[in-house]
Formats: C-alpha cells, structure tokens, sequence
C-alpha cells in the first residue's frame, strides 16, 4: 500500500471514533436534559436516515470534486453537528447533522479506494479500512463513556488555559470538547490525502435530474450479474447486523442476566470478532474467489442459533467472537468486489452511494421489524432462532441466484475487468 493508503486511514479512524463517542456524549445529554427514553433509539434513526435520503446526491458530491478535499468539507459539517451540541441545539437534531456528514463522507472515504489502489488490492485495502473502523466503533465507545464518567467530566472542567475561557461548565460539554478535537485530528489527515488525478464528467446539480441519474445507476449494478450478488449480500449484512446489536444486548439481559454496561461489552466483542474476520479476509481471499465465502454467511446464520442454547458468560465471549468473525470474512470480499463493479459500471462516488442507499434501507427496515417483534413481546430464543433462519435462508437463495447466472454465463470473467 502507497502512502496516501494510510492517511486515509487515520483520517477515517479519527473520524469515525469520535462519529461513536459522541453518540455517547448524545445518550448522556438527552439523559441529563430528563428527555423520554424513546428519543435514544431515535439517535441512531435520525443518523442513519441521511444515508438513505441523500443517497441521490451525495454521489455527484463526491465526484465533482478530489475525494480528499469532499472528505475534509464532509468532515467539517460533522464538527458544526457536534458545536451544535455544545451550544444546546436538541441532541437529536446536532446528530442528524453528524449523520448528514457521515452519509456524504462515506462515498468519498471508500471511492478514493478504487482511484487509489489496482483491483487486486481492493480486498486488502477494505480488509484493513473495516477493521480499523471496527477498532473505532468499540474505542469510541470507550471513549464516550469514559469522558461522561463524573469524575472525567469534572477533571476536564478543571482545565485552566490562561487568558482563554473554553466555556465547560458541564461534564457532557467537556466530551464535546474532546470530541471536536478528534474531529479536528481527522480533518488535519483529510488535507494530506493525495488527489489521485481522477476526474469525472460534468456532475448534475438539478435535483431531479440527479434523482432520475441515481435511479439509473440503482438499476445498471442491480442488473449486473456480479454487482446484484454483491450488493444483495452487503446489505443483508449491514442490516443484520444492526439488528443483531440490539439483540445481543437483550439476550445478554434474559439469558446471562447481565446489566446492560455490561451487555454493553458483548458488543464490543462482536466488533472484536468482525475485525479478526476482516483482517484475515484481508489476508487470504484474492477478489477473484471473493464470491467463494458465501457459505460463510448461511455458517453464520447458523451459529447465530446457538446462541439460545448459552446461559454462560464464558461461552458467550467465544461464540460471540466466531459470529463476528464469519461476518467480517465473508462481507469485506464482497464489499471490494461491489467497489469494483461500481467502478468498472459508472464513478467511484455513484457506485458507493447507492451501495450505502440500500445497506441503510436495510437497517431501517429490519430495525423496524426487530421492534415490532419486541413490541408483540416476543421471546428473545424465537426472535434469535428467526433472525439466523433469515440470514441463512437468504444467503441460500442468493448463492442459488449465482449459481444460475453462471449457467447463463461465466460473470466471474468480469472481475477485474477495466473501467468502461
């Protein structure tokens, strides 16, 4: 990897630790302000929902400009979020504007890859930048709950900067105060990401018209017989896995009887999994056998069911470490192999964009479902037993979908094909 591979990376990394502290920082300022416990869970909504109703435009964004100089601006709105926050906006409204930022980062962030590295390295590449991410989810976890501890806070409210007033009267605002300084490290990094040289055509700004052209690309990378199989397994699992933090963390209460700081760990351990999975991906599956690791997501499926037949914590750290481990193995390939045909079919940015329309969808989709069975009060062993049956079920009828596309003709011929 070249030196512009590893500034992104660490412009990526402090970004998306401090995106995950201050969702803690957030969950401690609605706690703090006695907002109702059902404007949490919409924290995360409210983040997630730029990805899916920006998906049109944030594309031609990343595209009309070096994906460098779009991931410092995008970078930017994120800290405006987080001042907003410091400055007493609504919690949720500050992160909805993070989130606005992240959903026009993220095309940037991974469609510099392709401009930046050969096919070949794609998998390496997106085996290290999911890993490191994974690293920042369970750090800036930490993080967030360590700079809203009490006795953190009121350290950081005891810093004394001669002749310059910081304003931290509150342990949450010291956080934020942290959290725009990471921030601040991630935009330094972003200023020192080389511009590849690509360019693309002229990019839309009529809103429609950039609706109806992200329409065309939706439909040209699910008609194409590699990118509708990439696609579809990237999607299941990002919003499977969303779903599965949240019934790890009720699982860990009915089943391990554990409060929830400490369920909390189990995601954490998950994360630890996902990136041993990836870094292994990374290691030793080329992008030619990417859609050799199929299997892997009906094995995790599987394994997911065992987990109703665990009551004790010690064999819960090992399967929860083997669930995150298939999932990181089996999706990083497949992520660089739709990066690729996103590449190879239309830009970089468009490609990725709607990569992140459907995965997001997805979220929202089985989150919902996920609270309906909540709602119905469902057993949490019938709604695991449900969601594995789901996973394995349909990575079959995807691998099966392959299967007959081969019949058709040989797709894997494509991989590694040059940009139209």
């Amino acid at each position: 990897m070249n030196r512009g591979f590893y500034t992104i990376m660490a412009a990526q990394f402090f970004s998306s630790l401090a995106d995950n502290a201050l969702l803690i920082a957030a969950i401690s300022l609605l706690a703090a302000t006695n907002a109702p416990a059902w404007m949490t869970p919409l924290l995360k909504l409210f983040f997630v929902l730029s990805y899916v109703l920006l998906a049109a435009f944030v594309g031609a964004f990343a595209d009309a400009l070096p994906k460098g100089r779009v991931m410092f601006i995008t970078n930017l709105i994120k800290i405006v979020g987080c001042a907003m926050m410091f400055f007493s906006v609504h919690p949720l409204f500050a992160y909805a504007i993070v989130g606005f930022g992240a959903a026009a980062y993220s095309p940037a962030k991974y469609g510099i890859l392709t401009e930046l590295l050969p096919p070949e390295k794609l998998v390496a590449a997106n085996g290290w930048i999911e890993g490191l991410t994974v690293a920042s989810i369970i750090l800036g976890t930490v993080l967030g709950g360590t700079l809203v501890n009490p006795k953190i806070g009121a350290a950081l409210m005891a810093v004394d900067v001669p002749y310059f007033d910081m304003g931290i009267d509150t342990p949450v605002e010291g956080a934020l105060f942290v959290i725009v300084i990471s921030y601040i490290v991630a935009a330094l990094f972003n200023l020192r990401i080389p511009d590849t040289g690509a360019r693309y055509s002229h990019q839309e700004r009529n809103p429609v018209k950039l609706m109806v052209d992200f329409a065309g690309c939706f439909s040209r990378l699910w008609a194409d017989k590699l990118g509708q199989i990439s696609l579809a397994v990237t999607t299941l699992f990002w919003g499977a896995g969303a779903t599965l933090q949240f019934i790890v963390l009720k699982w860990a209460e009915k089943s391990l009887h554990m409060a929830l700081d400490r369920a909390a760990i189990l995601q954490g351990v998950v994360a630890i999994g996902v990136a041993l999975g990836a870094v292994a991906a990374a290691r030793f599956v080329p992008l030619k056998k990417s859609l050799s690791v199929m299997p892997l997501g009906v094995a995790m499926g599987l394994v997911v069911i065992l987990m109703t037949m665990v009551t004790n914590v010690w064999v819960a750290y090992p399967l929860l470490v083997i669930i995150g481990a298939l999932s990181g193995y089996f999706v990083v390939p497949m992520n660089a192999l739709l990066q690729h045909r996103g590449h190879v079919l239309m830009s970089a940015g468009h490609s990725i964009a709607v990569q992140n329309f459907n995965e997001n969808l997805s979220v929202l989709t089985m989150l919902v479902l996920y609270a309906l069975m909540v709602k119905l009060d469902l057993n949490v062993n019938i709604v695991i037993v449900l969601f594995g049956v789901f996973v394995s079920s349909t990575m079959l009828m995807v691998m099966r979908r392959h299967a007959a596309n081969q019949r058709e003709h040989d797709s894997l011929a494509l991989i590694g094909e040059h940009k139209h």
